[in-house]
C-alpha cells in the first residue's frame, strides 16, 4: 500500500523557489535543500525527481504564478497604454519590494544556466516569447481600436518592451532608486505614443 505524502507539494515548490532564487542553482546544494525544504532526501527525489528535476519545476512554477497575475492586470485594464504600464509597474513595484535584491527568478536562471543547459534554455525562451506576445496583443488590440497607431511595428515595439523589463529585472542588482526605474518605464512608454 502506498503511503500518503504529508507534505504539500505547493509549498514545498514555494520553498524550493526561494532557495533557488537565493542561492542559484549551482549555490544550493542538496543538503540546503533537504534542510529548506523540510523534507526527507528520498521524498524528494521520490516527488520531484532530481535537483535538476526540481529546479526545472520550481521555475515552471514560478513563471505560471507570473503569468497569472499579468493576465489579471490585462484583463482588468481599461486600454492598451494602460496594460503596458500596469505591467511596468508590477515589475518595478515587484523589484523595489524585495529587500534582497534578487532580480526576476527566470532571468536569473537563463543567466547562470541558458548558454550551457537546454531544458532551461527552452523554459526561458517560451516564458520570453510568452511575454513578448502579450505585448503584442495588447499593441495588436490598441493599434485595432485606433489607441496606438496602426503604421509602427508591433512585434518591434512588443520586443523592445520585453528587452526593457528583461532590463530592469536585471538592474535591480545595482540600484534600487525608484526614480531610475520611473525614468526607463517613463521612456519605454513613449514608444506607444502617436
Amino acid at each position: 500500500m502506498a503511503r500518503t505524502k504529508e507534505f504539500d507539494e505547493n509549498e514545498v515548490l514555494k520553498k524550493a523557489i526561494c532557495l533557488f532564487w537565493n542561492k542559484g542553482y549551482n549555490g544550493t546544494s542538496m543538503q540546503e535543500l533537504v534542510d529548506g525544504l523540510g523534507i526527507s532526501r528520498s521524498s524528494l527525489y521520490d516527488t520531484f525527481g532530481d535537483k535538476h528535476q526540481l529546479y526545472l519545476k520550481a521555475l515552471e512554477a514560478y513563471r505560471d504564478g507570473y503569468g497569472d497575475r499579468l493576465c489579471t492586470l490585462i484583463t482588468e485594464a481599461p486600454s492598451a497604454k494602460s496594460a503596458v504600464k500596469d505591467i511596468f509597474e508590477l515589475v518595478v513595484n515587484d523589484l523595489l519590494d524585495d529587500q534582497q535584491r534578487k532580480g526576476c527568478f527566470l532571468v536569473n536562471a537563463g543567466i547562470e544556466l541558458a548558454a550551457h543547459d537546454q531544458q532551461v534554455n527552452q523554459l526561458i525562451c517560451q516564458n520570453e516569447q510568452e511575454l513578448e506576445h502579450t505585448f503584442l496583443k495588447i499593441i495588436t488590440q490598441g493599434q485595432k481600436n485606433g489607441e496606438l497607431d496602426p503604421t509602427k511595428d508591433a512585434q518591434s515595439i512588443a520586443r523592445f518592451l520585453n528587452n526593457t523589463v528583461k532590463g530592469m529585472q536585471v538592474s535591480v542588482s545595482s540600484t534600487t532608486d525608484q526614480k531610475f526605474f520611473n525614468d526607463i518605464v517613463n521612456v519605454a512608454l513613449t514608444v506607444l505614443n502617436q
